[in-house]
């Protein structure tokens, strides 16, 4: 009996795994080139040498053979301690993201008959948004027999756009998409 369960079960194994992708430039024994073109821990030019000099001259002052310039005929490295260039490099993207703006499209809506109070609210917080750098859309739904009067909400959307000329473009013209009014505008 169990030699016969043996016969009909297959065992599964796992799929192999990809290899792992190696970031940043090639280093020391990664580096598969006959001759490179070297340049020291001090930034002299060694001209074009075997990979084996180089990589001995690297070992002798306890720092790493870098490839700076891959496709270069020869190949570019540098004597460098590779800790200290993924460092700095870390840092640097770090720091690019700290200082990247991510632009958001806030939404406005309102309806054609809206009131003074409740639209000067609502232009108040359009100017927020343009202050903090964000873009607005402008949604006008119209419901029941609002449909009946258009004109009323391109009004109204033109006056918004009046109001905030200076500070504002209008990046969407006014459209009618089923049952909404929409306009998009931009901070200058």
């Amino acid at each position: 009996m169990r030699n016969q369960i043996e016969e009909n079960t297959t065992i599964r194994r796992p799929f192999k795994a990809a290899a792992p992708v190696k970031e940043g430039p090639r280093a020391n024994r990664d580096i598969r080139v006959p001759r490179v073109q070297l340049i020291d821990d001090e930034g002299v030019n060694r001209g074009n040498v075997s990979i084996n000099d180089a990589l001995l001259a690297a070992e002798e002052l306890g720092l790493d053979l870098v490839e700076i310039s891959p496709n270069a005929e020869p190949p570019v490295c540098k004597i460098l301690d590779l800790g200290k260039l993924k460092y700095a490099n870390q840092k640097k993207a770090a720091e690019a993201r700290k200082n990247q703006k991510v632009i958001e499209i806030k939404e406005i809506k309102m309806r054609p008959n809206i009131d003074d109070h409740d639209y000067d609210v609502k232009m108040r917080a359009v100017r927020r948004f343009f202050d903090e750098g964000d873009k607005v859309k402008l949604t006008l739904r119209f419901r029941g027999r609002e449909m009946a009067h258009m004109e009323l909400g391109m009004q109204l959307l033109n006056k918004v756009r009046e109001e905030t000329a200076e500070i504002a473009k209008v990046e969407a013209e006014p459209r009618l998409e089923g049952r909404q009014m929409m306009m998009v505008l931009a901070p200058r």
